[in-house]
């Protein structure tokens, strides 16, 4: 088996997989950063979303070889800074019922709000509908997302 460098949480990793291994094992199970779900492997549900080279992807659905190389941040390193307005939104709106999508949720909509601090109706649902929420938690997610772009935040 091949050996694979990327940076994952500002941390160079190096791992040694097949290469068709979803993105997505490698993090929870080589690594062990189990922040990142699994849930309908097949790119559809958005649970196992990571930012990849700031790009918002379903880690379910990419390779290690496709992601050699490159800069990884998951829900974990998304979560380190104490003063990140949205991980400050969810818990102060109590989203989260049985929170397993909602590392997917947050690194969606963060995904979108760094690049656009004041992204429309539009564009915030585009964005959130293709996240699921088996436990219809929507309109708490809603209220979490309407205060960081109505207060603005630091991420």
């Amino acid at each position: 088996m091949p050996n694979y460098t990327l940076i994952v949480n500002n941390k160079k990793q190096t791992v040694n997989v097949d290469a068709d291994t979803p993105l997505l094992w490698v993090l929870r199970d080589t690594i062990g950063l189990t922040g990142t779900k699994y849930s309908c492997g097949e790119g559809i549900c958005g649970s196992c979303i990571v930012h990849l080279n700031g790009e918002a992807v379903r880690s379910c659905s990419v390779s290690i070889n496709e992601v050699s190389g490159k800069s990884v941040i998951t829900i974990e390193g998304f979560a380190e800074d104490p003063n990140n307005s949205i991980i400050k939104s969810w818990i102060e709106e109590e989203v989260p019922q049985c929170g397993y999508c909602h590392p997917g949720q947050i690194m969606a909509f963060a995904a979108l709000y760094k690049k656009n601090k004041k992204p429309s109706k539009t564009e915030i649902e585009e964005t959130m509908n293709s996240v699921l929420c088996r436990c219809g938690t929507y309109p708490r997610i809603k209220r979490a997302i309407e205060k960081v772009v109505e207060h603005g935040g630091s991420l």
